[in-house]
């Protein structure tokens, strides 16, 4: 049965739900074949429509109706979830200013306690999973941490709230279908489950879906608990990793130094390269030696004067849990730590700039024509694609990382 949250400090509350979305795309028997012309008819009408909409779809796949007006019987639209939604603040600050914020001295010290507190479920897990207790301890640190804030929002009217708004309802809507067969499997309580506002419970977050297609009894005591169980919560995880496409015993994250001039457009993570190439670059490790030339990605989250990473396809698989690279980019180096890496060199990045230069920024690249996924102030893939060819354009580093002098020159 999935549980209620417990309310923890400010600094959790601040940063909590660091996650966005990761929605599983399938599922078994009927929900898998989830048809959406409900969803695109009532997209933004009355929520009370909504709802009786949602009814017939829940009927035609075969739910009795007795089951589907007991789920949805105090069903309401939930302003706070889309405020939510559209205030992730958060993810405007630099990697220098989120990693340092969310990888607090509390997080390290309770990862090391957890570590050795189910050493022999981290044990079992890696042998059945391949996946290394780092990258566990890391998600569960920054998610809840460690269970300690779940989430205070209704799950099932986080769900029905986005799945009514238009802004992506065809994502929401399944796990709406989720939850109603975790209920008539009695692991869903439509009034008393709660959680992060985009749907996701539990001790690592996970959707409706994802616990239905992942959940793992891990702990062995006959019912998937990912709210109360942490083992349940961390067998579960691990293997909606290997789903995901992790790979047994390879790295994600390796910290490098790079040269003071080199082709900076093939940074970024839509480049790959084998590590020879990088090397001929004169990009090398900080510290030791290459460990296989496979083809990685060079990120420079802060630009070229800024801490640098390869990033290996574990990584890519890392992405997958959210769409924001400084939220993955820092929960990969938190892993790195946790494993006994130091901390990364800062070098001397310029300032990333201020939420009322961002914005003019993006306004002025969208002018320009190019898509920046939105004036929101967050220096997304979209917004530093769009200024590495500005950069270009200026025959100035094309790293996409935007400063004062290339604000004023655009």
């Amino acid at each position: 049965m999935i549980n209620t949250g417990k309310k923890t400090n400010n600094l959790v509350r601040l940063f909590y739900p660091l996650t966005t979305l990761v929605l599983s795309f399938f599922f078994l028997g009927v929900i898998a074949s989830t048809n959406y012309a409900f969803g695109k008819s009532t997209c933004g009408n009355s929520f009370e429509n909504f709802l009786i909409e949602l009814k017939k779809e829940a009927i035609s796949k075969g739910y009795k109706k007795e089951v589907v007006d007991s789920f949805l019987e105090e069903a309401v639209r939930d302003p706070k979830v889309l405020e939510a939604d559209r205030s992730q603040t958060i993810f405007r600050k630099s990697f220098f200013e989120f990693s340092r914020a969310v990888i607090s001295t509390h997080r390290l010290q309770h990862a090391a306690i957890n570590e050795r507190r189910f050493k022999e479920a981290f044990k079992n897990i890696h042998m059945v999973y391949g996946v290394p207790k780092e990258i566990l301890l890391t998600f569960w640190a920054l998610e809840t941490d460690f269970g300690l804030f779940q989430g205070e929002y209704n799950t099932l009217n986080s769900l029905l709230t986005l799945s009514h708004d238009c802004r992506r309802p065809n994502l929401f809507r399944p796990q709406v279908f989720g939850a109603l067969e975790l209920y008539t499997r009695k692991s869903f309580d439509p009034r008393t489950t709660k959680g992060a506002w985009a749907g996701e419970v539990g001790m690592l977050q996970m959707l409706p879906l994802d616990i239905l297609k992942h959940g793992v009894d891990g702990d062995k005591d006959g019912k998937i608990d990912i709210s109360a169980s942490a083992i349940d919560a961390l067998y579960s995880t691990a293997k909606k990793l290997v789903t995901m496409g992790w790979k047994r015993d390879e790295p994600w994250l390796l910290e490098v130094r790079v040269p003071e001039n080199m082709d900076w457009l093939k940074t970024g993570l839509n480049t790959t390269l084998p590590l020879k190439e990088w090397e001929g670059m004169g990009v090398w490790p900080r510290l030791g030696k290459f460990q296989n030339f496979e083809k990685v990605s060079l990120v420079i989250p802060m630009g070229r004067k800024g801490p640098a990473f390869l990033t290996y396809p574990n990584f890519r698989v890392l992405s997958e849990w959210n769409n924001s690279s400084i939220y993955i980019i820092t929960a990969a180096y938190f892993a790195t730590l946790l494993n006994g890496e130091p901390r990364y060199r800062l070098g001397s990045p310029e300032p990333i700039l201020n939420l009322t230069d961002m914005l003019l920024l993006q306004k002025k690249l969208e002018q320009k024509g190019y898509d920046v996924g939105g004036v929101d102030g967050i220096l997304g893939a979209k917004t530093r694609k769009a200024v590495k060819q500005e950069q270009i354009k200026m025959r100035i580093p094309a790293d996409g990382w935007p400063t004062k002098n290339l604000l004023n020159k655009i």
